[in-house]
């Protein structure tokens, strides 16, 4: 899959390919049901945590796993809780060194997104609840930020 320009010269076209997804670990929580079903005079506070790892398997593969955090209600009144480990391999390739990163940890979890939307909306209706449709994530906003935190820690552990 190679174009050339108008020299002749090969251009490689950046590729990436999901080779998997799966469930990587999945737990939905339902601590005080029965009671916790019966209608609620108003919203519960829900809380969600998303977490982006990566781990390289091969010189082009990699295993990318978005990780959610969630529950509903507060303290004692919980209606419910979720964690989901979904996991995707992907195969990079003709992607530039210094791209390879963020291709990964903005990408690859992109991707993965819709189906994590589904498996939570289907854990939350299934645990006796309406459905939880998950908003967007801005995996660019959360790859910046995970810099900026990164660069904020060397920078004060060489001044410590």
């Amino acid at each position: 899959m190679a174009e050339t320009n108008g020299n002749g010269a090969a251009n490689a076209v950046p590729q990436i390919t999901t080779l998997s997804q799966y469930i990587k670990d999945l737990s939905f929580e339902n601590p005080n049901a029965p009671r916790s079903l019966a209608p609620q005079e108003r919203q519960p506070n829900i809380a969600i945590q998303v977490n982006v790892n990566a781990q390289q398997l091969a010189e082009s593969d990699f295993e990318v796993t978005l990780k959610l955090e969630g529950s509903a209600g507060e303290a004692a009144n919980v209606m419910f809780k979720f964690e989901l480990d979904y996991c995707g391999i992907f195969r990079l390739v003709n992607i530039p060194q210094e791209q390879v990163h963020p291709v990964v940890m903005i990408e690859c979890p992109r991707l993965l997104f819709p189906f994590v939307r589904q498996i939570v909306a289907d854990a939350v209706r299934n645990g006796g609840f309406p459905p939880l449709f998950l908003d967007p994530v801005d995996f660019g906003a959360l790859y910046m930020q995970r810099v900026a935190e990164a660069q904020k820690e060397q920078g004060s552990g060489a001044t410590a």
